[in-house]
């Protein structure tokens, strides 16, 4: 009984070539997009209740009593 086996038509030694060449593309595209990324969650992070609030349940306690 014969049996076949195929040779694969790019070589290993290819593979093994481009790969740097596709981690560092895809290391600096992923530092570009950090680095001027204009999303700023800091900027917009609430630290508590506002004036607006505290007014509101001061107004209500007072109805309250």
């Amino acid at each position: 009984m014969a049996s076949m086996s195929s040779a694969s038509l790019s070589s290993p030694d290819r593979r093994e070539r481009s790969k740097p060449l596709v981690e560092v593309r895809a290391f600096w595209r992923q530092f570009f997009a950090r680095a001027f990324d204009p999303y700023r969650p800091e900027l917009h992070y609430m630290r508590g209740p506002g004036p607006a609030w505290r007014a509101k349940q001061i107004a209500a306690s007072r109805h309250s009593v």
